[in-house]
């Protein structure tokens, strides 16, 4: 199998004209009911179809990236994000798999920050930290589906009102997503928020990937993972960065070239892998905040050749290895998920910003919108 068409800039991606559904087109979206929550809300589901066979399901529900179908080099197809079959599951059982998260995506030390010097105290849902929202974030709440459209690109278009004083956060901010399938089978999210005050915004999809297929025997661990980062933010023992840019250069943290996740998992003698038993770190990205997305991350499965390339706008990307995935959550076909089993990158500004001046802002204000577009761009490697 060729490998899959060349990742499109966010222009490309995101303002193709509307055009109506039509078996003309490469590229298709379902909607279909997903069911119904106790509060009497209706849970919608989408599903982005290309030609190449790769497809993208969502759900309104956290606007969530429930399924993402791709073939390997003999054109098998797999599901590689973990996950869970019912909606009941992501409801019951949250664990973040495939979400939208914020406000703030990561964590914030203390679940505290100050602006115009105002201070304010959001929710602590890991230990003494605010993580992805607080535990009420938008991985939470049922999206307003406000559009699903086939055409060259396909896309479903969420929305998510967010009230001021909202889990602590000051104003009140309109926030969408918009997920994108071209016929290619390039993936694209855009995250997108408008705000009434100011305020601070950091949204990223929390995808956890398994290229050999969610569920495989060998998991993720033995797959070869590039980021495209000479530095990282090392952490304290709460997870949250101490303000140092450390050069990855001759430690476990330099995957420049790929390497296996595998190698550097285990390594007790490093500090940082001790503090997140295993990888739960921010990369720097070279590249820095762009206009367009560029390259972030390459994942690799050498046994099925599915290669996964994620690119950004944004600065940063948070390496997650799954390490407090521990045998306790049943996935998918029942599939019992394990340290290692998928690992999740997450492009977003860097973990507990608002109290990092050094770092790059997460400041948003009225008239000035947050935007962040990411591309999940899946290939063959023969």
């Amino acid at each position: 199998m060729r490998k899959l068409g060349k990742a499109l800039g966010s222009a490309a991606i995101l303002a193709m004209p509307s055009v109506p559904a039509s078996n003309a087109y490469a590229a298709t979206a379902n909607r279909e009911n997903a069911g119904v929550l106790a509060d009497g809300s209706t849970v919608e589901v989408i599903t982005l179809t290309a030609a190449n066979g790769v497809s993208a399901t969502i759900l309104s529900y956290g606007a969530t990236l429930q399924k993402l179908i791709a073939p390997d080099s003999r054109g098998n197809l797999a599901d590689v994000v973990l996950g869970y079959d019912h909606l009941s599951d992501y409801v019951d059982h949250p664990n973040y798999f495939g979400v939208t998260v914020g406000r703030f995506a990561n964590r914030i030390a203390g679940g505290r920050f100050s602006l115009d010097g105002k201070s304010y105290q959001l929710p602590r849902n890991d230990g003494e930290n605010s993580l992805h929202g607080g535990g009420q974030g938008y991985d939470k709440v049922v999206w307003q589906v406000v559009s699903v459209e086939s055409g060259p690109t396909a896309r479903a278009v969420f929305r998510h009102i967010s009230p001021d004083g909202d889990a602590g956060y000051p104003g009140r901010v309109t926030a969408t997503v918009t997920y994108s399938l071209d016929e290619a089978g390039n993936l694209g999210i855009a995250f997108e928020a408008k705000t009434d005050k100011p305020t601070i915004v950091n949204m990223t999809n929390h995808a956890i990937f398994d290229m050999a297929g969610e569920g495989s025997a060998s998991g993720a661990i033995g797959q070869k993972l590039t980021i495209a980062a000479s530095r990282y933010t090392p952490v304290n023992d709460k997870l949250i960065p101490t303000g140092e840019l450390r050069p990855v250069a001759g430690t476990m943290f330099d995957f420049r070239k790929a390497r296996r996740v595998a190698d550097g998992l285990r390594d007790g003698t490093d500090q940082q892998i001790v503090y997140g038993r295993g990888y739960d770190h921010n990369f720097v990205l070279d590249k820095g905040l762009t206009a367009e997305p560029g390259l972030a991350a390459r994942l690799e499965d050498p046994a099925s050749g599915r290669v996964l390339e994620v690119f950004t706008t944004e600065p940063g990307i948070q390496f997650y290895s799954g390490n407090f995935l521990d045998g306790t959550l049943v996935g998918k076909e029942g599939h019992l998920y394990r340290m290692g089993d998928g690992i999740a990158l997450e492009p977003q500004k860097f973990p507990d910003a608002p109290n990092h001046p050094e770092f790059v802002s997460a400041r948003v204000d009225p008239g000035k919108p947050y935007r962040h577009v990411m591309i999940y761009r899946l290939s063959t490697s023969r």
